[in-house]
């Protein structure tokens, strides 16, 4: 069987995210071309400034666009003095300069948010704060049951939430820096009602090609915000924030696509708890305590490249069965000593590293190491155990505890490579053997994809597979496999093999 390249997959999906533009539908020939409302002023005050823009446009939503170029040199920066009406839509906000010269144009929370360290932003349960609540406190930009609005051109930065996008559908945020919004989120994606539960109004937003750096979250994609497409965007934190929680955060958000991000120096680069069927294809995480942390049910992790994490793809016990497949991903390097542990990722010294590790305890567990928020102290009753631990309910092993194939034999003849090996698992089932090669020897973790094969079990769970894969041009030095159910569960990677005498 020819190798199948990744690219084949990754290359038009991304292109085709990072080449939509506006979240607004485009204005059909018959309608009007929006009036401009123009920010002159980086006061916060009368005719020409942003809140006199934002005013005058939710008067007669859909009417304007607002360019913000202020007189004089930049940088320009606007610190208003107080929030910000919510803005209604459609509507585009673009920072004018981006466009010309690069340059953002700055909106800081700075002016009237009063910097209390972890305590500056409450969240919606009284006594919590910090990252890693329920909070919709202090944004900065907040579209709040509207659509249509589009941002650009902006740096966001300093309030607890960079932009909120609220019980809102059809907008997109692109071209933007998101720089230490630290109690909620750079950006958040929430259907909240109000009282924590979901909604279905949060959906078909975009953000795209933004830089997100030293948030709290990056990003949070809650309660039900679905069908959201997340492209091109860089999430880094760096020594300068407090609380490197999450790159992203789906909780309850299902059927989003993130494609092409990059993910740097997080406790988690992305954590999904309870959500469902998200797409997560062609993004980078490195210098993660753990590149990806999974729980919920049909979410597909394909074709990214994953390296330099202490565990690459950590997939969690959950309540419900925790089932995700891993297709495709270039995983390698991984078991770094990173204890990142904020709210997410493990502070504990004897962590089991490496490549796709099950088991591993997130918040919600007793046994779990590290910081569950700053200003989040759960009752311990509240907290769950892990089988085997002895305990009435004790959550079993995600992905339904399936067990890694067995390579017999790799042997090379001419230019291809002949792959045998076995695996035990449901009686009468079909399943998925992918097949990874890896530079150094002995490493079980899986650097290049090398082909698949379909396999069939017995009436005794026992399945054998053989397959030929075309030779990469350097040889890898070990061999490793993963195994997945037609319900979309992977195993861990096989024990590692070298290429047969």
């Amino acid at each position: 069987m020819r190798a199948y390249l990744i690219s084949n997959v990754v290359a038009p999906l991304t292109l085709l995210a990072l080449s939509t533009h506006a979240g607004a539908q485009p204005a059909s020939p018959t309608s009007p071309t929006p009036e401009v409302l123009r920010v002159t002023r980086t006061a916060d005050d009368g005719e020409g400034s942003l809140r006199w823009a934002i005013e005058r446009n939710n008067a007669s939503p859909g009417r304007f666009r607002i360019e913000i170029a202020p007189d004089g040199p930049a940088p320009h920066v606007i610190k208003p003095a107080s929030a910000l009406p919510p803005i209604k839509g459609p509507v585009t906000i673009e920072g004018a300069a981006w466009k010309q010269t690069g340059d953002f144009l700055a909106i800081d929370g700075s002016g009237y948010i009063d910097d209390k360290g972890p305590q500056t932003c409450p969240g919606a349960v009284a006594g919590q704060f910090g990252t890693n609540i329920r909070t919709t406190t202090l944004p900065g930009l907040a579209l709040v049951d509207t659509q249509g609005v589009d941002i650009s051109g902006l740096e966001i930065r300093n309030f607890c939430i960079g932009v909120l996008i609220h019980r809102s559908s059809g907008s997109t945020i692109h071209d933007n820096r998101v720089v230490a919004n630290r109690g909620g989120a750079g950006v958040m994606l929430t259907g909240d009602d109000g009282s924590g539960n979901s909604t279905a109004a949060t959906v078909h937003n975009k953000v795209l090609r933004n830089e997100f750096l030293d948030n709290g979250d990056g990003l949070e994609l809650t309660r039900g915000a679905a069908f959201n497409l997340v492209a091109g965007n860089v999430f880094r934190s760096t020594g300068a924030n407090p609380e490197p929680s999450q790159g992203i955060e789906i909780l309850l958000g299902h059927d989003n696509v993130l494609i092409g991000n990059r993910f740097e120096n997080y406790s988690d680069g992305v954590q999904i708890n309870g959500g469902n069927r998200n797409f997560i294809v062609g993004n980078t995480f490195t210098g993660n305590t753990f590149g990806l942390s999974l729980s919920g049910a049909g979410n597909v992790i394909a074709g990214n490249t994953i390296f330099g994490n202490a565990v690459g793809i950590a997939v969690r016990p959950s309540p419900d069965m925790t089932v995700a497949r891993l297709s495709r991903n270039l995983i390698f390097d991984n078991g770094r000593a990173i204890e990142r542990c904020f709210a997410g990722g493990s502070c504990d010294p004897n962590l089991r590293k490496g490549a796709i590790v099950f088991g591993l305890p997130g918040l919600e567990h007793e046994r779990y190491v590290g910081k569950r928020g700053i200003g989040v102290n759960p009752p311990p009753a509240s907290l769950t155990r892990i089988c085997p631990d002895s305990a009435p309910n004790c959550q079993a092993a995600p992905n339904r505890g399936l067990v890694a194939p067995t390579i017999d034999s790799v042997r090379k003849s001419a230019a291809q490579l002949a792959v045998q090996g076995r695996l035990r698992a449901t009686p009468r089932s079909r399943f998925t053997v992918e097949v990874f090669g890896n530079r150094d020897k002995g490493s079980s973790e899986g650097e290049t994809f090398l082909g698949e094969a379909a396999v069939m079990t017995d009436a005794d769970g026992v399945g054998t597979f053989a397959l030929t894969v075309d030779a990469p041009g350097a040889m890898p030095a070990s061999f490793t496999a993963t195994v997945t159910s037609s319900e979309g569960a992977t195993s861990e990677f096989s024990a590692p093999v070298a290429l047969s005498e």
